[in-house]
């Protein structure tokens, strides 16, 4: 690999193709999570694990599993490594673990881990498929940091856990529930899409050659226009 074309995997997921505020993957734990900076940064490493452990296994054993069951063989990976990541972090950090809650074992179906197997440590070494993990956490922890940052200062007056002077006293706590955390996402992706407009390369990166399930969804459309 070149160390461009090295830089450009690892660089990708930070901005031009961030996984929260480009590709709008992983909504349900953006919104859950980012009411608190402590709770959002934990979050973003536990996921970041689970995507660089889960994309270097899927890259090994691309040629060894097959096509028809891809996709269960990479979820089984993947929630062995959250299952890791899960019980360390109720041995060693108890407070983090109650804070996350349910939200650690749906790592197992959050779409940017799945959608980086599918996609790219599916057909990619390992050296490139490592990469691709550390860059596309790196964008969803500092996705998450941004939200988390606007929604727990103005909705608490405070930062992680730390009260913010004056601040405090004018906390709108709007913010730190579920519309306010919208608004915050919602602003967040405008954003960023004025700052990589023109630059996000609009390729189409799913198709139905080569999926598993795609002779029961032509089939099943075909069935469909016969009817109408």
């Amino acid at each position: 690999m070149s160390k461009n074309n090295n830089m450009s995997i690892l660089l990708k997921g930070i901005l031009l193709e961030n996984p929260v505020l480009v590709l709008i993957l992983g909504t349900c734990p953006t919104l859950a999570v980012t009411n608190s900076v402590i709770g959002a940064f934990s979050m973003g490493l536990a996921a970041m694990a689970v995507l660089i452990c889960s994309n270097t296994v899927i890259s090994l054993l691309r040629k060894f599993i097959p096509d028809t069951v891809r996709i269960p063989c990479y979820i089984v990976i993947i929630s062995g490594f959250v299952t890791i990541v899960k019980l360390l972090i109720h041995a060693f950090f108890p407070e983090i673990y109650a804070l996350l809650g349910v939200y650690l074992d749906l790592i197992t179906v959050n779409c940017i881990i799945l959608g980086r197997a599918e996609i790219f440590a599916g057909k990619n070494t390992v050296g490139k498929s490592v990469l691709d993990g550390i860059g596309m956490g790196i964008g969803f922890t500092l996705a998450l940091l941004a939200i988390a940052t606007v929604r727990e200062v103005i909705g608490l007056g405070s930062f992680a856990g730390m009260e913010i002077p004056f601040i405090s006293d004018y906390k709108i706590e709007f913010f730190v529930k579920a519309p306010g955390g919208l608004m915050v996402y919602g602003i967040m992706i405008a954003i960023v899409t004025a700052l990589t407009k023109g630059k996000v390369p609009m390729k189409k990166e799913f198709a139905c050659e080569g999926c598993p399930s795609a002779g029961v969804c032509n089939t099943a459309c075909k069935q469909v226009k016969e009817e109408n």
